[in-house]
């Protein structure tokens, strides 16, 4: 039971990524504009994809709250979450219940996962290629802090994918070993939807960003949806964020008190 409660709480923490910005506070939504008849300007596919890039949020931490609906499989729960992000080194994640009782924290780092149960009192520690086990064996450390600032993933954005305008907006798809992969971009240029999929198991993410806002020239997502599966592990997540800072000091604070109890 309480392994189970467990890798509830994993799934929550490892899909609680997938959210950037860079904002204080929330304020003027930047409407999408919708797609026209606009024909995609002729330029070589290493431009557009820099071009694409160039509208990458820049950062080197991020501070983010907000609030959260969870459904996994068919159970739904409300939540608050903290995250805060020390690019390329460390994700640190608090989810507290409505009644403002902490009932998970997790610290993911390049080379490790810790997650504390403080609901059950139990503590799981496991090399970073644990999360493989809900994700495709391609997903590392900055995949997700990709994912998680609302940012193109470095590893799909080469020549070797292929990259067309349809419909007015630019597709970029692929296939990297077991991982395959379809990103869409909006009229912002910005990642709109990200579809990552295991080749050979039952293993698929897709994540929507919606509304965005304009900060010293630089857009950001300020919700996203998701929809996993793992198996028979299906999750639902929506985040609202209201709350995201950058470029500020952020604490990792993670204590295993002693009488937790250690679990594989």
């Amino acid at each position: 039971m309480k392994r189970n409660t467990l890798n509830s709480v994993l799934l929550l923490t490892l899909l609680a990524f997938m959210l950037a910005a860079c904002k204080t506070k929330k304020k003027v939504v930047v409407v999408v504009p919708p797609v026209t008849d606009t024909v995609a300007v002729d330029r070589k596919k290493s431009e557009t994809l820099q071009l694409l890039q160039q509208k990458d949020v820049a950062f080197t931490s991020l501070s983010l709250k907000g609030k959260a609906i969870l459904d996994i499989n068919g159970l739904s729960n409300n939540v608050n979450m903290n995250i805060r992000i020390r690019k390329d080194e460390g994700i640190w994640v608090s989810v507290t219940g409505l009644m403002g009782i902490e009932g998970a924290r997790a610290l993911i780092t390049p080379d490790s996962i810790k997650v504390l149960n403080k609901l059950q009192g139990v503590y799981l520690k496991k090399p970073f290629n644990y999360v493989h086990r809900f994700s495709n064996k391609q997903v590392n450390f900055k995949m997700l802090q990709a994912i998680l600032s609302g940012n193109t993933i470095g590893e799909l954005m080469t020549e070797r994918s292929d990259l067309q305008f349809e419909n007015g907006v630019w597709v970029l798809q692929g296939e990297q070993a077991e991982l395959g992969y379809r990103v869409l971009f909006n009229t912002l240029l910005k990642v709109s939807e990200s579809n990552l999929n295991d080749l050979k198991s039952w293993k698929a993410l897709k994540v929507v960003y919606g509304d965005y806002q304009n900060m010293n020239g630089t857009l950001f997502p300020t919700t996203l949806s998701i929809n996993s599966m793992a198996g028979t592990q299906k999750i639902n997540l929506k985040l609202d964020f209201s709350k995201v800072e950058s470029n500020v000091p952020v604490e990792f604070p993670f204590n295993v008190p002693g009488k937790y109890e250690v679990i594989n």
